[in-house]
């Protein structure tokens, strides 16, 4: 058997690793972190100094660590984490209050309003919501409406003359009373004037049908005519009128009335008017031929100073045709005549 000499260095490496595997065991054994209770141990940390360095802790000596130098600190020796013991560690950290704890610091700081919040009441809420009533229906209401459309005086042929032309109803929105009535003096004598009450009954939000009397006072002798017809609003607001009569001894009549108001302003308005008179026989004593009778037109400008009062200027034209005109001229009068007019105009 042949022995083998090892040499020298080698021999000497191989103690030197043993001494290193036996100190290192036994640094091992002394750092038992589970024996260190670090629950248990007493801090004072009002003592710490944490913005300095200069006083170091007991027991760690900082002379070796460089923190006020520049240079980078020197990386630690690896340590074995499997004989630490942080189950002990954990168990310690898992028995602790945490509701002592001030999270407050944490937190978003809070704000309340100053406003101090209403408390609202019944009696608030019917103050500020009263009950609706509901929509009250006006047909059955009494309702009253004058118009004096016209009051003027004329300079005429034969003198200064006053003419009127006027109309009213009493009543509601389906059923109305009307009154109309027109006329005209001449030299402080009545030459013309009637009266007519009617019935009139809606057919339609702008048209109502009429029926009634008509009396003549002028001129000559009194008479008396049934009258029934048509009134309203056309389209573009022109007012109109469509009567028809029924006189005595037969006598029949028709006539025709319009207007229209054209607003310049708000409170400039001209209005146009005209009048058609239709006649079924002659009536000698009245003036009055069969036929086309007589017409007339006008053209008045008036400016409201309020709405219920308006004075106004304007024109009249007025003209006698067929046998009315030959009746005309028998009695010396002209069957064509213009006149300046001024008036006002009211209602309420």
């Amino acid at each position: 058997m042949t022995t083998r000499l090892l040499h020298p260095s080698l021999i000497a490496l191989a103690v030197s690793l043993s001494v290193l595997s036996s100190g290192l065991t036994h640094a091992a054994e002394e750092m038992d972190h589970s024996a260190m209770g670090h629950g248990s141990m007493p801090m004072d940390h009002s003592k710490m100094n944490h913005g300095s360095t200069k006083e170091p802790m007991p027991g760690m000596d900082h002379s070796q660590m460089g923190h006020s130098q520049s240079q980078p600190p020197k990386k630690a020796p690896a340590m074995d984490h499997s004989k630490m013991g942080h189950g002990a560690m954990q168990g310690q950290m898992e028995g602790m209050d945490h509701t002592k704890m001030n999270h407050g610091s944490a937190e978003a700081p809070r704000t309340t309003s100053r406003t101090p919040i209403p408390v609202l009441t019944d009696a608030d809420r019917e103050a500020a919501f009263p009950p609706l009533l509901g929509h009250k229906v006006h047909d059955s209401a009494i309702n009253s409406f004058f118009l004096l459309d016209q009051l003027e005086y004329q300079d005429a042929d034969e003198g200064s003359t006053l003419a009127w032309d006027a109309s009213a109803w009493i009543g509601g929105d389906i059923n109305r009373l009307w009154l109309r009535s027109e006329g005209e003096r001449t030299n402080g004598v009545t030459e013309d004037a009637e009266l007519q009450a009617l019935y009139g009954r809606s057919i339609g939000p702008w048209w109502d049908v009429v029926a009634g009397v008509r009396q003549d006072f002028k001129p000559e002798t009194p008479q008396t005519w049934a009258a029934f017809g048509i009134q309203g609003m056309a389209l573009y607001a022109f007012e109109a009128e469509a009567t028809a009569f029924v006189g005595e001894n037969g006598q029949t009549a028709a006539r025709l009335e319009g207007e229209y108001d054209i607003l310049l302003t708000n409170r400039l308005i001209l209005q146009p008017t005209a009048e058609v008179n239709f006649y079924g026989k002659n009536d000698s004593e009245r003036g009055i031929g069969s036929g086309l009778a007589n017409a007339e037109v006008g053209l008045r400008l008036r400016y409201e100073i309020i709405r219920q009062f308006a004075p106004y200027i304007g024109v009249s034209w007025s003209r006698s045709y067929g046998n009315t005109a030959d009746l005309v001229r028998d009695e010396g009068g002209d069957v064509e005549e213009a006149r300046v007019v001024a008036g006002i105009r009211m209602w309420f």
